[in-house]
């Protein structure tokens, strides 16, 4: 930067951005980056966020983002073979290195984990007791296998792998439970509307007290049951009637 009559001037190969995600790659022995926004860029390879405009702080890039250095068209040029911005940008993106520091990758990826084990929780059961694993387990399993995160993958996708590498080491098996809940009428319309986010109602009925029978996912029975117990003092139920097992059809099978 240059000082001049009391005013600063910024040259014009320096863009200033602020709260950045830096991706990096090096061509020809020359440093490139692109800045994007926090959070984005593993969502973007996840295929998770499609819209590169929400991805990419600027369309330019950069020898060096902290300095605000914007790469030279001639670089580009000799470098990329265009000098087509957003081109280079979508290839930075999608073939260079995010630039974290040791800690925030850590916290990173233990969020990862923990989230894919609620995944796996809230959708499965031990067959043998018919009950739902806590996180805990789940995440104690998972290190027990060993298990690596791969960035490509959402962390829904990567609960389906979970699932398949932990059914040689402990009884597990995606299923829903088939419940009927029973609520005291004085309540019922109220704690319908509360419970029902988290049931696939297949039949109810109100004789008087309202009767509802649905399918649920295992991780979703506690909170039921808290939700309907502690409102009737106790005059609700909740039982299971059956589990129905679920299969794999692919990655949009854990919605």
């Amino acid at each position: 930067m240059s000082r001049s009559g009391g005013k600063i001037f910024t040259p014009t190969n320096q863009i200033r951005l602020t709260n950045i995600a830096v991706v990096r790659v090096k061509k020809a022995g020359k440093r490139f980056e692109i800045a994007c926004y926090k959070n984005k860029v593993l969502s973007w390879r996840q295929k998770v966020e499609k819209d590169l405009d929400e991805v990419l702080q600027s369309e330019t890039v950069f020898t060096n983002v902290s300095k605000g250095q914007v790469a030279k068209k001639e670089e580009l040029l000799k470098c990329f073979k265009t000098e087509d911005q957003r081109a280079i940008c979508l290839e930075i993106l999608e073939k260079g290195e995010l630039q974290v520091s040791d800690k925030e990758r850590h916290a990173n990826q233990e969020a990862s984990v923990k989230e894919i084990a609620s995944i796996v929780s809230d959708k499965c059961i031990n067959p043998e007791t018919k009950t739902p694993y806590t996180v805990s387990m789940i995440e104690s399993a998972m290190r027990d296998i060993h298990f690596s995160l791969n960035p490509k993958r959402n962390n829904k996708q990567q609960a389906l792998d979970v699932i398949k590498q932990l059914a040689p080491v402990i009884p597990i098996q995606r299923a829903q439970m088939k419940i009927r809940m029973t609520i005291p009428a004085k309540e019922a319309k109220k704690l319908r509307e509360k419970v029902s986010q988290y049931i696939t109602i297949e039949s109810e009925a109100f004789e008087p007290d309202l009767n509802l029978v649905g399918l649920i996912d295992p991780g979703h029975f506690r909170t039921l049951e808290e939700a309907i117990i502690g409102p009737t003092k106790g005059r609700a139920s909740i039982e299971v009637l059956s589990l129905k097992e679920m299969t794999d059809t692919g990655d949009s099978a854990l919605t």
